[in-house]
């Protein structure tokens, strides 16, 4: 069944202070929303007391829960009426709820205690008529003059003591006065006082003050008045000082009456403060000062949550509230206040915690805080669900990690048993008693009825019914501690076994009494610590004061603050020094005493943080733009954080022209992640390099990057001229197009754009680059008719067109060659009637938001000039959304440019002409799809789940941004467990841009971590969504296997070979491998069965495979592993000379194709290292070796479906911003000629890795389908470096890990492609051959083609074990980022034998699995540069 839902339940109108008037009525207001099934019943409290009204015909309560007083009674000795007051709403069977208290005040019996007096006021002078009542009765004051009611003004104000004041006097002041106390139950008036004004004499009198202010409280929101009334003569001027300042007026604010006293209105918490109030007449000055103190009201900053729990679970009620004075909290349940207890808490100040929860714990918890300015209360219900019922799949965020633990990963719980559940536990023991914790071991149940049993521990202190419950953290786990416990207690202990059908029986009560505490020793004293090294601290401490007994080990704990885990590790002496730290990163020290008894008193944590180091990672995505001739502007970011081993103090850039030796070098400041690189020569090649710096020296630098100068700084402002002319010679199945640039050379040309198609150019687009000219297209039809046009295009925009039309030869005819010039598409026709429509449509993309519309009018002369009065309307529309209307817009013109059009959406645009009355119809249309620009909008419903079974794993989900304004190539998720730290504090998940969900694996237990997610398209990345938090539950679950229990965590960072078993006396230590010889013979067979089942596997599909490669293959293999002859490059006449296995990486362009890599995208994979299991070492001596141990388990064969990040393993290698995106539009295109491009270029990516130049295989399974390049190495044993993983065949567009220098293997990859922006190998065959430059190289097209994606792997291996205390540093990965600016140039690759990695090894095979295809947008080039 389900559970049982929340209950609406909350105060519509809740009562506020009153004062009431002796006779009258009175009102307190309170009323309660509530399920109209479920009526809630109000009571009221006075005092705190509940009031019994049955009987009472004086006070009443009314319909809607307000408690009416009919007329309220009070006198000096009896006030019934006058108190504090509360409602309390009810509803049977659920629970309670109180409102805020308020006050109700009776206004006292009028008395005066000053009356105005006699007096005398000098004209143009200030006095005050005193007039004293009771505070409360102020507001019902008022004067008279000569018995008529006086009006008040700035000059003639009230103060707040009930006082008059009259400033700047005049003659019309004088007469008699008096003040009057009003409706207040009875009237009563003042004596009267005669008041005379007396002419100037002119003689000085001295200044004094007759009211001056005085200090006061009041509450934001609330005037205040602060008297400054001042006489003497010269008349003073009066001013008022506020911090240090003039004051001046401001309206409806600061207001200055009678020339002296301020008022304030609207108080707000800027205007607490000392105010001085200066008064000067030239010949002397006073003043008095008075201090402002504001009071804020209590204000909920978080609100408790309705909460889901079981029996027995711990739970947290939230409740942060801000005010001042600071509040105090209090907690209600049901309309009783909580008292603090063992199990009843208050944590964090204000939050509610309770402990071990029983099922009368159900109902109403409310939060009250209250300060001298008012109180608030909000509330929250509790249910407690049974056994049999769900709990909410995603469980409240006010839920703690004790509570999320008991919700069923996934289903939330199962509604009935489908099955047997588990008998109970038997043999339930305390296997170890100390004074705070207990540690209890059973044996699994006579009946288990399934298999991977968790269990659940329930114990509770004796005399208590509250019972608490601790789970096992892993399946078939059967021991668990039990912390916390008070010493010398006894405690009732009992266990339950859960299946998947549920929760089984108990096992009987264990009582067990925790020791007393006397026992065991005290806090070590006088605890210090040291960083000696930037990987080492070293720690001392003094023997405990009370030690009872003989001290027989320390227990060292110590936490990475970053991280947060905490380790520990026994020591026998009073010093150790910690080794293997991270590089300056803070940890946190405690020392803990054992004697015989136990563990003693922990002493307080000391923090230190470890010793800077100079960088171990070079900086990251390193790009270069060419600014124009003489400058180069370089943009890089930060080393890793976890390369960066302190604080970056600035960067190094090391160029150098071309491939000379002498370099020149700039330095930047630490937060500078860009530099421009001026006074270049122009059209000159140069490389850079970038280092990062710290205090401690300079890191590694990145490898060179290379980029051209321009030859000229030429105009890019506006789109290019028409190409002075265009020549069409066809064949039979082909065109050749050779044309000559636009005669203005003064305009930026980035390349050309030919459409070519029969009947009309638009069928088919290719962009050729600007040096280019000549291009043969091919695949024609024999004897059609085919439209062509050329035009130039810059960073701006499309120029104007050149058009040419040419009929391919027939089929029978097909050695003509002959230039055939055909006449211009436009010739003059009769005038018709009606109206011809224009032609020729052309829709040319200006940027985001403007597309330019051309035509041509057949009815006009040759030359297109328009004589008559003839119009033009242009109609446009886009089909997203389907309900969009169409716009027109007119011109006498044959172009028009259309603005304010939406980015990246594809609009079909019409035109007709209009002359006099004729018009005619609406021409073809064309169509233009505006380019993009970046994301205006984050992405939507970003929502955090828990992966079934796998606690540490939590999967990300989210929805594309609503403005993405073009494809998104990318998303990045950062995460943190700060949600306030630095965006470059966060750690990345870069994501390929057509996955909507995403795992990340390995995350701490018992974490929040707060989520954030960025889009990005080809223009760059958009805003980031709302950060969403996400706690990890706090037990691991129960699908890990059975040896992953002890091998699968990962390694602490302690000094080597310095692993303790889990338990004392046990033979099996952390890495999982027995230590018995029986164990090792049976790991031994199983591994050499595994390895040559596999072995014969791989040969002979290799042998099967080798067969159907083709003779075309064959050759490129060949001409690509050539060590001889020099090799002839389109587009560069440098010759190399490469070893053995040459990769070359050419200026070719990636262009991206329109297809998505799979129709339903589920779950995408970063191939960030992680730790994982597959195969255990035979030889058991290697557990000694902690960097094997360390490394074991680095490849998971097997686990294909979802490959997941850890963030243990980003430590070793974090990319940051690693997302290699295209920023090419999405149409095929097809690149005929590989040269410079100086419209978009692509940083290749480059793996450091050893080469095997005897073992390559490349498979082709016909077009459009995936090639596999496997490999066989001799390598023993799969390694894992610093926690990274092998490279796993993954989809390119996402970052691949780094390769490491001598420790990894990849095989050679071949370069092959299809023209549809893949790769040729770049090396001259016979079947394309080389032209000199005054020949135009005849080049084929294929549009239709399907590109594949390039894969390549890499298999890591083993170092000698006889250097075990050798790292590999891990080169980072250098992303891939679309650039402007000529590419870098080709990489030479240097190889290394593979026989120097231990020769002798057996051999093992390694299979890697295929990858899917991949759009090209995500497609790189990996090349071997192994150092």
């Amino acid at each position: 069944s389900a559970a049982q839902p929340f209950s609406p339940f909350w105060f519509t109108v809740e009562p506020q202070d009153t004062l009431a008037i002796r006779g009258n009525s009175a009102l307190l207001n309170c009323s309660a929303h509530s399920d109209a099934a479920m009526m809630a019943r109000i009571e009221w409290k006075k005092d705190g007391t509940f009031m019994s009204l049955v009987s009472d015909e004086r006070r009443h309560i009314l319909p809607d829960g307000s408690l009416f007083f009919a007329h309220v009674v009070h006198s000096k000795h009896n006030k019934p009426d006058e108190g504090t007051y509360q409602c309390v709403a009810t509803i049977d069977n659920l629970g309670s709820i109180s409102s805020r208290t308020a006050r109700l005040s009776v206004a006292g019996m009028p008395r005066f205690a000053s009356q105005p007096l006699l007096t005398t006021l000098y004209l143009g002078n200030s006095q005050v008529m005193a007039c004293e009542v009771n505070s409360d009765l102020v507001p019902f004051t008022r004067w008279e003059k000569d018995r008529q009611p006086l009006e008040l003004s700035t000059r003639l104000f009230q103060l707040p003591s009930g006082a008059l004041v009259i400033s700047n006097a005049s003659e019309a002041d004088a007469g008699l006065y008096r003040c009057l106390v009003e409706n207040v139950g009875s009237s009563k008036s003042s004596d009267e006082a005669q008041l005379q004004i007396l002419p100037e004499t002119g003689e000085e009198r001295k200044l004094e003050f007759l009211v001056q202010p005085v200090s006061v409280t009041k509450v934001v929101g609330a005037s205040i008045l602060l008297p400054c009334v001042v006489t003497g003569y010269p008349v003073p001027h009066v001013r008022w000082m506020f911090g240090g300042k003039q004051l001046e007026e401001s309206e409806g604010h600061v207001e200055v009456l009678g020339g002296g006293s301020l008022q304030i209105s609207n108080l707000t918490e800027e205007d607490a403060g000392i105010y001085t109030c200066m008064a000067d007449n030239g010949n002397a000055t006073i003043e008095a000062q008075a201090e402002l103190t504001l009071q804020v009201p209590p204000q909920f900053v978080s609100r408790p949550a309705n909460i889901y729990a079981r029996e027995s679970m711990d739970i947290v009620f939230e409740c942060e509230v801000s005010g001042s004075p600071a509040p105090t909290v209090k907690w209600v349940k049901n309309g009783d206040a909580v008292i603090p207890s063992d199990y009843f808490k208050l944590i964090k100040e204000h939050n509610l915690q309770v402990l071990g929860l029983v099922k009368s714990d159900e109902g109403f918890y409310q939060c009250l805080a209250e300060n001298d300015a008012g109180n608030i209360q909000s509330s929250a219900q509790l249910i407690i669900l049974d056994h049999g019922i769900a709990l909410p799949s995603s469980p409240p965020p006010s839920l703690t990690p004790n509570t999320t633990d008991h919700v069923t990963p996934g289903s939330g719980g199962v509604a009935s048993p489908a099955g047997p559940t588990p008998s109970a536990p038997r043999d339930v023991v305390a296997s170890l008693v100390s004074t705070r914790f207990i540690k209890l071991t059973w044996r699994p149940p006579a009946e288990p009825n399934g298999d991977e049993l968790t269990y659940s521990v329930f114990y509770s202190q004796e005399g208590t019914s509250r019972e608490r419950v601790v789970n096992t953290s892993r399946p078939g786990e059967m021991q668990v501690t039990i912390q916390n416990l008070m010493p010398d207690t006894k405690y009732r202990f009992r266990v339950v076994a859960h299946n998947s059908n549920g929760q089984g029986e108990s096992s009987a009560a264990l009582k067990v009494a925790t020791q007393a505490e006397v026992q065991v020793p005290g806090p070590a004293p006088n605890l210090q610590a040291v960083s000696n090294t930037p990987s080492s601290v070293s720690l001392s401490w003094d023997k405990p004061l009370t030690g009872n007994g003989e001290i027989l080990t320390y227990k060292l704990y110590y936490t990475d603050k970053s991280v947060g885990n905490e380790q520990d590790v026994d020591i026998d002496s009073q010093s150790y020094t910690m080794t293997g730290l991270r590089k300056n990163t803070e940890y946190s020290f405690r020392v803990v005493a054992n004697n015989k008894h136990g563990p003693g008193v922990s002493t307080e944590d000391i923090i230190v943080r470890t010793l800077s180091d100079v960088p171990s990672a070079p900086p990251q995505n390193l790009t270069l733009e060419v600014q124009n001739s003489k400058s180069i502007m370089l943009r890089w970011q930060p080393p890793p954080l976890n390369g960066q081993n302190g604080e970056i103090t600035g960067y190094k850039i090391r160029y150098r022209k071309g491939s000379r030796r002498s370099e020149a070098a700039e330095t930047t400041g630490g937060t500078q992640l860009y530099k421009l690189i001026d006074a270049l020569e122009r059209g000159t090649e140069y490389a850079f390099r970038v280092s990062a710096m710290t205090v401690n020296g300079t890191g590694p630098a990145t490898e060179w990057t290379t980029a051209e100068t321009f030859e000229s700084d030429l105009d890019e402002s506006r789109v290019p001229d028409q190409p002075s002319s265009l020549h069409v010679r066809p064949l039979v199945n082909s065109i050749v197009v050779s044309w000559t640039p636009p005669e203005n050379q003064d305009i930026v040309v980035r390349g050309y754009t030919i459409g070519y198609g029969i009947g009309s150019p638009h069928a088919q687009t290719i962009k050729v680059d600007y040096k280019q000219r000549y291009y043969t297209i091919e695949n024609l039809d024999p004897s059609s008719h085919y439209v062509i046009t050329l035009k130039a295009f810059n960073n701006v925009g499309e120029g104007i067109p050149v058009y040419e039309s040419a009929i391919t030869r027939p089929q029978s005819d097909p050695d003509v060659d002959l230039y055939e010039l055909f006449p211009a598409p436009y010739t003059p026709v009769p005038d018709p009637s009606p109206m011809m429509p224009p032609v020729g449509v052309q829709a040319s993309v200006l940027s985001h938001d403007t597309i330019k519309v051309t035509w041509a009018d057949n009815s006009l002369p040759k030359n297109q000039k328009i004589t008559d009065n003839r119009f033009y309307t242009v109609r446009w529309k886009t089909n997203i959304p389907a309900n969009t209307k169409v716009k027109m817009a007119n011109t006498t013109s044959l172009n028009h440019m259309v603005t304010g059009l939406k980015p990246n959406t594809l609009y079909e645009f019409s035109v007709m002409v209009t002359k006099g009355r004729r018009t005619s119809t609406w021409s073809m249309t064309a169509q233009g799809t505006t380019f993009e620009t970046i994301p205006s909008s984050s992405p939507k419903d970003v929502t955090v789940v828990s992966k079934e079974n796998k606690p540490r794993t939590i999967i990300v989900n989210w929805q594309p941004p609503s403005e993405a304004n073009g494809k998104i190539t990318g998303y990045i998720i950062y995460y943190s467990t700060d949600v306030n730290a630095e965006v470059h504090d966060w750690v990345i998940e870069p994501v390929v841009g057509n996955r909507l969900t995403h795992q990340i694996q390995e995350l701490t237990l018992d974490t929040t971590y707060y989520f954030k997610i960025q889009a990005r398209n080809s223009k760059g990345m958009g805003p980031m969504s709302e950060a969403v938090h996400f706690r990890t539950p706090k037990t691991e679950s129960s699908d890990k296997m059975a040896n992953d229990q002890a091998s699968n965590l990962p390694p602490k960072p302690g000094p080597p070979g310095n692993h303790h078993p889990q338990d004392p006396g046990t033979a099996v230590g952390k890495s999982g491998v027995g230590g018995n010889s029986e164990n090792h013979i049976l790991v031994i067979v199983i591994i050499i069965s595994v390895g040559a089942f596999t072995i014969i596997v791989v040969v002979v599909g290799a042998f099967l495979c080798t067969r159907r490669t083709t003779s075309h293959q064959k050759k490129k293999r060949a001409a690509s592993k050539s060590s001889n002859g020099s090799h002839k490059y389109k587009g560069n006449s440098k010759d190399l000379k490469p070893p053995d296995l040459w990769i070359h990486h050419e200026r070719l362009e990636l262009k991206p194709m329109d297809k998505s890599p799979d129709p339903n995208p589920v779950m995408t994979e970063t191939p960030i290292p992680r730790t994982s299991q597959d195969i255990t070492p035979a030889d058991s001596s290697l557990d000694n070796n902690p960097h094997l141990q360390q490394r074991r388990n680095s490849y998971r064969g097997h686990e294909s479906e979802d490959s997941m990040s850890t963030l243990a393993g980003r430590r070793g290698m974090r990319p940051k911003m690693m997302m290699p995106f295209d920023a090419q539009p999405p149409q095929p295109v097809i690149s005929a000629h590989p040269i410079h491009s100086l419209d978009n270029h692509h940083h290749h990516y480059h793996m450091g890795s050893l080469a095997s130049p005897t073992r390559s295989y490349l498979y082709h399974q016909g077009s459009g389908h995936p090639r596999l390049h496997a490999c066989a190495t001799p390598i023993s044993h799969l390694d894992r470096v610093d926690s990274t993983e092998s490279v796993r065949n993954t989809p390119s567009s996402e970052p691949l890990p780094p390769a490491t220098t001598s420790s990894q293997a990849s095989c050679p990859s071949e370069i092959m492609a299809d023209p549809e922006g893949s790769y040729h190998g770049s090396t001259t065959t016979e079947e394309e051959p080389s032209y000199s430059s005054n020949l135009p190289p005849h080049r084929s097209a294929h549009p239709h083609a399907h590109a594949h994606p390039l894969k390549s792997f890499a298999v890591p291996a083993i170092p000698a074990t006889s250097h075990p205390s050798y790292e590999s540093p891990a080169l980072p990965s250098t992303p891939l980022l679309a650039q402007t600016g000529p590419p870098s140039h080709p990489h030479v690759v240097k190889t290394a034998s593979i026989g120097t990695l231990g020769r002798t090894r057996t051999p093992m095979v390694v299979t890697v699995p295929n990858a899917p295809d991949v759009p090209e947008t995500s497609k790189m080039l990996e090349d071997v540069d192994s150092v």
